[in-house]
């Protein structure tokens, strides 16, 4: 790794070409390198390129522009290597990145490592070589036997990485002894760079070439075998299998070994026919998706959805973007499918954004059945060389339609001519973190404005931003208020939890009503759905003697009770011990356990019916790559009778045999402490309470509340979302809250409390300085003081919408936090800005 360093510094010459590089750090500009001769036919905007970085680092950069102007400031390092024959990032996405990292605070190295898939980046490994030079004779360097079995065994390899010899020796001692040895000068030790990505291959085998040139060739050939049955049957076979003279390129592409053998030919006579060269083995580059998928289904629209496609088209004459206002069970699903064909059959591409895993499951079987293998999938639970394999498949024109969550926005898409964005009010469209903290949403809107596209948002409860916009004639808008097909919407039932509790009539935290709807339910063969937006089996326990909550030590939060791992968790940072036998602070046995997750209501739903068979959609049970598949799978197939989940379920499933949705406990969303809880509110029960009854069946719906008198109810049952909408945009006005204004939230993170406050408290009195019309609140601490075993402080802006004064502020803020960051007391302090915080 020296060598790569050693010529960093070339002289410059006449015809010197340099490269701006955007390199995955949260900087503030591009760096510039020097193009060597040997590199410059070869690289453009979009090439991958590895480049020296700082001292030691190699990282993996993306070239933005080819120059022939040398930095004023510092001596360019040189370009190491390209990594690329074809440009993998295209000029539209690196335009799309700076958009990002300026609407969003955040540095453009930050979008990059957020956009590129792991397996596009370099990484390193460490290895050890033995030293050429050392003489194991030579006196003073005594060996022990350990080490002695290390240098044995990299006398017979060239080199070994570090985490090789962790499995050969006993303990954790492999360190130790590699240290010992460089010191001794027995060892090498370097860093070696290699791609992560790494293509799906398969052996096979075919007919060597020299017995293709003439038949007689192969005449001869069974006569050389005759006597030699086993062998001749692997040759007839093979030919039965691949006629080689009439389609040779069959014989070029060859068989599967396995094939042979499955035909009844001896794996021993095949290897001896590879070793006398008449047949050959090779290995062939796959994809690890399904080639085969052809789409065929045809859909057939109802009167009321081709009106609304002939809607579309016209509101598309003068507007970019449109929202597709339909109810639940409206067949929005239909008409995507219809845009999205005349979209491809125009020779655009297509991304329809999904909010989350569970939905593209469910949808991708569905769609697959109609655009077949032109369609690819791209979500966070593929692998990083599946992952690649769809960016180069977008790339090199073999998906022109992909569908998938968030992270699908930054592929290497050319000519969109469409995004929809389905479900567009979830919250599960923004990201938290690492920056850049983006609303797929808005970018997607973003994304398709600078492909000239249109954009489609679909809802049944748009986000009140969305709907505000159509309502001011900002986008289209699109209404479909009725079922697809003779579905009716669900009967809703209002559960009052205090008045069962008070007659006793409140069991393992469900209501009569609900019960006996379950009952029925289970009676009649038919499926129900159980939303709690609570994971774990209860937000904690509690000591009945002394009042003591288990806390995490390392956030300002109490552990959430697992029982299925017999343990206590934090949901924020992971910290989980083990629950204790008695309490810590009094001795006391009587620890109860205080609030309900969808794990207990697992258990109470299984002593309440013995006899139904039940399952739990949330986190803990969709962690594997197929988790949210095999559960879906199960219930689609009726193998389930109730399910219970969090928000997973209340998005797009669709099943013919869910008749009652229940739930458990409205007042824990409406009551967050959040301007956005009625919203959320009406939104979440609404969607979930729309998985009922999706046919002829009408459907029920069962609210079990504390507060039945709340008017939010009477909206939902009534499906009113015109006046809730109306309700609470009057209060947004009146306090100044999106959509009439812009908010950026600032927070301070320090394991320090008080330099967390006081840089919260400098930044505030910056702000303050900088000219816009605004309203700077706080510095407060967080809802959650402490994270992590950091402190946290925010600062809320509420900024006026006009965009040029919000890119000078923004930009004004980038600046004033760099000014801070610059004092040494706040060196170490990390400032995160929360652009439209969700």
């Amino acid at each position: 790794m020296e060598d790569l360093f050693a010529h960093t510094y070339p002289a410059a010459t006449s015809k010197s070409m340099y490269a701006d590089v955007i390199l995955p750090v949260p900087i503030p500009k591009w760096f510039t390198y020097k193009v060597e001769a040997e590199f410059q036919e070869q690289i453009g905007i979009g090439y991958r390129v590895m480049v020296p970085f700082g001292n030691r680092k190699i990282l993996t950069g993306i070239v933005a522009k080819v120059h022939q102007k040398a930095p004023e400031v510092y001596q360019a390092k040189v370009i190491l290597d390209v990594l690329d024959d074809f440009p993998v990032v295209n000029a539209l996405q690196i335009k799309f990145w700076n958009w990002m990292a300026g609407y969003y605070c955040c540095h453009i190295g930050e979008v990059m490592n957020a956009a590129l898939p792991s397996g596009l980046k370099l990484s390193t490994e460490s290895r050890v070589h033995l030293h050429p030079n050392f003489d194991p004779e030579a006196p003073g360097f005594p060996m022990d036997d350990r080490e002695l079995l290390v240098l044995e065994t990299l006398a017979k390899h060239d080199d070994m990485r570090v985490e090789q010899f962790e499995q050969m020796l006993p303990g954790k001692i492999s360190h130790k002894i590699i240290k010992s040895l460089l010191s001794k000068g027995a060892v090498l030790l370097y860093e070696s760079v290699k791609e992560k990505y790494s293509p799906k291959t398969e052996h096979r085998i075919r007919l060597t070439n020299r017995f293709l040139a003439e038949e007689n060739m192969l005449q001869d050939l069974f006569l050389e075998l005759k006597g030699k049955q086993k062998q001749e049957q692997v040759l007839l076979q093979y030919l039965q299998l691949i006629p080689v003279f009439q389609k040779p390129e069959l014989n070029d592409a060859g068989l599967l070994k396995k094939v042979l053998i499955d035909a009844g030919c001896s794996q021993s006579s095949i290897d001896t026919l590879i070793k006398k060269e008449i047949l050959e083995s090779f290995r062939i580059t796959i994809s690890r998706f399904d080639e085969q998928a052809t789409g065929n289904d045809s859909i057939t629209l109802s009167p009321l959805q081709q009106e609304a496609v002939g809607e579309i088209h016209r509101q598309f004459e003068d507007k970019n973007t449109l929202l597709l206002h339909g109810i639940t069970g409206s067949g929005k699903t239909e008409i995507y499918i219809e845009l999205i064909k005349e979209v491809l059959d125009s020779g655009s591409q297509v991304l329809l954004l999904l909010p989350e895993i569970a939905l593209t499951t469910h949808l991708v079987f569905r769609l697959k059945k109609v655009f077949g293998n032109k369609m690819g999938v791209f979500h966070s639970k593929y692998s990083d060389n599946e992952r690649v394999e769809v960016w180069q498949g977008v790339l090199k024109g073999r998906f022109n339609f992909v569908i998938g969550v968030r992270s699908s926005l930054f592929l290497p898409f050319d000519s969109l001519g469409l995004v929809i964005i389905d479900e567009e009010h979830e919250p599960s469209y923004k990201q938290f973190d690492p920056a850049p903290r983006f609303q797929a949403r808005d970018a997607g809107i973003m994304l398709a404005w600078m492909h000239q596209a249109k954009t489609v948002l679909g809802s049944a409860t748009p986000a009140f931003e969305s709907f505000f916009n159509a309502q001011n004639g900002k986008y289209g808008y699109v209404k479909l208020d009725k079922r697809y097909g003779n579905a009716e919407l669900p009967h809703f039932h209002l559960a009052d939890i205090l008045k069962d509790k008070k007659k006793n009539l409140l069991k393992l935290d469900f209501t009569r009503i609900l019960r006996e709807k379950i009952q029925d339910a289970l009676n009649r063969q038919e499926q129900v759905l159980i939303f709690q937006n609570r994971r774990g089996y209860a937000p904690y326990i509690s000591c009945e003697d002394c009042g003591w909550i288990p806390q995490c030590e390392h956030c300002d939060v109490s552990l959430t009770y697992h029982q299925y791992q017999e343990e206590l968790r934090c949901h924020y940072c992971g910290f989980k011990e083990k629950l204790p036998k008695a309490c810590p602070a009094c001795g006391s046995h009587k620890l109860t356990t205080v609030g309900v997750g969808t794990e207990r209501i697992e258990e109470n739903l299984s002593l309440l019916f013995p006899e139904a068979r039940i399952a739990r959609m949330d986190l803990d049970t969709t962690r594997s790559k197929y988790g949210y598949q095999r559960i879906l799978e199960d219930f689609g197939a009726g193998n389930v009778d109730i399910l219970v989940g969090t928000q997973m379920i209340t998005k797009g499933l669709d099943f013919d045999r869910v008749s009652l949705v229940g739930v458990v406990d409205a007042d824990r969303i409406l009551y967050f402490p959040d301007f956005r809880s009625g919203e959320r509110a009406f939104q979440q029960i609404t969607q979930v309470a729309g998985r009922a009854g999706r046919r002829e069946k009408t459907g029920e719906v069962v609210i079990q509340t504390r507060r039945p008198d709340q008017q939010i109810f009477s909206q939902i049952m009534s499906g009113n979302y015109i006046d809730f909408y109306q309700q609470e945009i009057r209060e947004r006005k009146q306090f100044f809250y999106p959509p009439f204004i812009k908010n950026i939230k600032v927070t301070t993170k320090h394991k320090e409390y008080k330099t967390a406050e006081m840089a919260a408290l400098h930044l505030k009195n910056l702000v303050m300085a900088i000219e816009a019309k605004k309203i700077v609140l706080g510095p407060e601490k967080s809802l959650i003081g402490k994270i992590k075993n950091l402190y946290l402080f925010e600062i809320w802006i509420k900024l006026e919408k006009s965009v040029s004064v919000q890119e000078n502020f923004k930009k004004q803020l980038m600046e004033k936090i760099m000014e801070l960051q610059a004092e040494k007391k706040f060196r170490s302090v990390r400032f995160l800005v929360d652009v439209d915080p969700f």
